[in-house]
């Protein structure tokens, strides 16, 4: 959880602006499924979407290095290349 979450919509589209992609298309159920299997994981941790606000933590003070998402994914990137 961040103090400001996005939906999938713009956590994708914030990762192609990063990564300077134009157009992702999107990925169909089935497909999902079957790369599920594969990591013998549920669809549910990528279909299901949860609303989460890190309340206490705010509210104990806590301070995130990368509160917001597209400073988080550019620093990772930079630390791949």
């Amino acid at each position: 959880a961040a103090p400001h979450p996005v939906d999938n919509a713009g956590f994708m589209a914030t990762v192609r602006r990063t990564l300077g992609v134009r157009f992702g298309p999107p990925v169909p159920r089935w497909m999902l499924e079957l790369g599920a299997i594969g990591i013998r994981t549920e669809t549910e941790l990528v279909l299901k979407s949860r609303w989460v606000l890190p309340e206490r933590l705010t509210a104990a003070g806590f301070s995130f290095a990368y509160p917001e998402l597209e400073t988080a994914v550019r620093t990772l990137l930079e630390e791949r290349s």
